[in-house]
């Protein structure tokens, strides 16, 4: 493992960690990251979408757009994935907030 994979696997730890705060854009910036492949991280859409959608939430009106775009790359299953696992991750996090 490279050091650009370390520091992108550490970038990712710590926007999972803002992002289990709530933090609008933590969940904003892993959708970029998602999106883009960015951080030598594979492009996922559904991840992205996932990431997106948590920020719309919580009023990050710049990832609705974004995940308006990436939308229009996947499937109505893989729409339906990615609410599924931002629902998820909902609730995994307020088990973790109690």
């Amino acid at each position: 493992m490279g050091n650009s994979m370390k520091s992108a696997a550490f970038l990712i730890e710590s926007r999972l960690a803002e992002a289990a705060q709530g933090d609008s854009d933590a969940y904003y910036e892993l959708g970029m990251i998602y999106s883009t492949g960015a951080e030598g991280v594979g492009v996922d859409l559904i991840e992205a979408h996932k990431w997106f959608n948590l920020a719309s939430l919580t009023g990050h009106d710049e990832s609705k757009v974004c995940r308006a775009e990436i939308s229009l790359d996947m499937t109505a299953r893989e729409i339906a994935e990615a609410q599924r696992e931002a629902r998820s991750w909902l609730q995994e996090s307020t088990r973790r907030a109690a």
